[in-house]
């Protein structure tokens, strides 16, 4: 990011963590707007107790096996793209209950699909549900959490997310489990597999109820000149303190004329603001460090070291509670030793991990099912390095990218901004997803590549990320005014 240090203003106008009333009201409706994590966990993951039976049932090759798994990751880059503007539109909780809606279509539609394509479609609009949560939540979360415990409460999206592809998971193996296999009959005359979307319906409901729960985003609600209303929330926040200082300097960081658009995110002078790239790379290298292929295809890592189809699945959940865990920790110091820290922290983990895994699997055997051979102790090292990877992303990137992009932003460019990042984090995962099959046979190099992205993640954030610990968001604002020049200072 641009400068020094982010500009803190003097006197009475600085809005400090003394001037929350409380934060138990900032972490209640923290958790509601978490929710929506728990969806988009659970509707990326629920198709992994799938795929077996929609192959088979529906009879369909390789390649369109693939987008089925991967479209919904289409879905949720265009519903990212478009969530931010929305949300500028028709405000936060709107778009929370349109992503419930999404979630709760996907569900059935889904569920009772007759053929491929139209579970294709399904899983895009369930895609575009889990895009939509994954900006909202974040922004809603920043607008509405004292600087004290902003972390916390923005790291409590990567619980959600985390918890969500547990909980498939962990349902997945149940409902296997009952009716004897995933492509059995279980009730009503159908399949194991078709409830495992069917269940996403029950917290899409809870999640839509909910949102009628907690009040609008005050900041959302300056912007859209709605000051009483902004200021009976902020009153709920903040009590009465400073209350009208605070609705001042709101309005001082969103005065315009006009109205929102993507050109906000462009310079005066001509190209774009240094920090919005700031945030589509934190969000590409949160993906490119290849953490989706242990969840989506740890399969492949189990049985070559010698465990069987069923003890992979329960390899699978342990690596989710792992993943859970490591999630609690970053929680407990994203606060208090900051962001910056942990990012870089996380990035020396994963790349000794990746590419100790590069190493073992580049001088793996091949069987005569093309499946590599991990005989050993070089088997169980690659399970050792598998998991310790999860915990150095479980602890840093997971969690506190997603903080990051909720807060990083000033107020006029946040749900743009946020937007576009999370857009580019989509993508990045589709590209991981949809090339890792080709790469089975060179784990080796895939491993490789990386560890390689974990280096440079590394390096992009000792030169460019800021630290944002304890900094209210309108003292962010000053950001947009930077010309983005690369800093190695915390």
């Amino acid at each position: 990011m641009a400068g020094q240090g982010p500009p803190v203003s003097d006197g009475p106008s600085a809005i400090s963590d003394e001037d929350f009333s409380s934060g138990r009201t900032a972490v209640r409706i923290a958790c509601v707007a978490a929710l929506g994590g728990l969806l988009f966990g659970y509707d990326s993951a629920v198709i992994n107790g799938a795929v077996a039976s929609i192959e088979k049932q529906f009879n369909v090759g390789s390649i369109e096996l693939g987008f089925a798994v991967a479209s919904a990751l289409l879905g949720a880059a265009l519903g990212a793209m478009t969530a931010g503007r929305v949300a500028d539109k028709i405000g936060r909780i709107s778009v929370m209950k349109i992503a419930a809606v999404l979630f709760f279509i996907s569900a059935f539609g889904t569920a009772l699909a007759p053929e491929v394509i139209t579970l294709v479609v399904f899983r895009v609009i369930g895609g575009i549900g889990v895009g939509v949560a994954s900006v909202i939540a974040p922004a809603y979360i920043a607008e509405t959490s004292p600087p004290r415990i902003r972390g916390r409460l923005g790291s409590l999206q990567q619980l959600a997310i985390v918890s969500g592809i547990f909980l498939s998971f962990a349902i997945n193996t149940l409902l296997q489990k009952f009716a004897g296999g995933a492509d059995r009959d279980l009730w009503f005359g159908l399949e194991a597999w078709r409830w495992m979307f069917l269940v996403m319906a029950v917290p899409a409901v809870v999640y839509g109820t909910l949102a009628f729960t907690i009040p609008e985003s005050p900041r959302y609600l300056v912007a859209s000149h709605k000051i009483p209303e902004a200021r009976r929330v902020l009153n709920m926040l903040l009590g009465q303190k400073n209350l009208e200082i605070t609705i001042t300097r709101i309005q001082e960081t969103l005065e315009r004329e006009d109205k929102p658009s993507w050109r906000d995110m462009k310079k005066p002078t001509g190209g774009i603001y240094g920090i919005v790239w700031v945030g589509l790379g934190l969000s590409v290298f949160q993906q490119f460090v290849g953490i989706n292929v242990i969840f989506y295809y740890s399969n492949v890592l189990w049985q070559a070291v010698g465990f069987s189809e069923d003890q992979s699945a329960i390899y699978t959940v342990i690596t989710s509670v792992i993943n859970v865990a490591t999630t609690l920790i970053a929680i407990a110091l994203i606060d208090k030793i900051g962001r910056k820290p942990l990012l870089l922290i996380g990035s020396s983990g994963m790349a000794v991990t990746l590419i100790t895994m590069a190493v073992i699997f580049a001088n793996a055997t091949l069987g005569a099912d093309g499946k590599p051979s991990l005989p050993g102790a070089s088997g169980v090292i690659a399970l050792v390095a598998a998991n310790l990877f999860v915990v150095a992303f479980g602890m840093s990137w997971g969690p506190v990218v997603w903080v990051l992009l909720g807060e990083m932003f000033p107020n006029r460019i946040r749900a743009a901004a946020l937007g576009l990042a999370a857009a580019g984090q989509w993508v990045a995962n589709w590209l991981i997803t949809v090339t890792f099959p080709e790469l089975r046979e060179h784990l080796g190099l895939a491993y490789g590549f990386y560890g390689l992205c974990a280096v440079l993640s590394g390096l992009f954030v000792w030169r460019w990320v800021r630290e944002t610990k304890g900094v209210s968001l309108e003292d962010m604002h000053g950001e947009i005014l930077a010309t983005a020049k690369p800093t190695a200072n915390a």
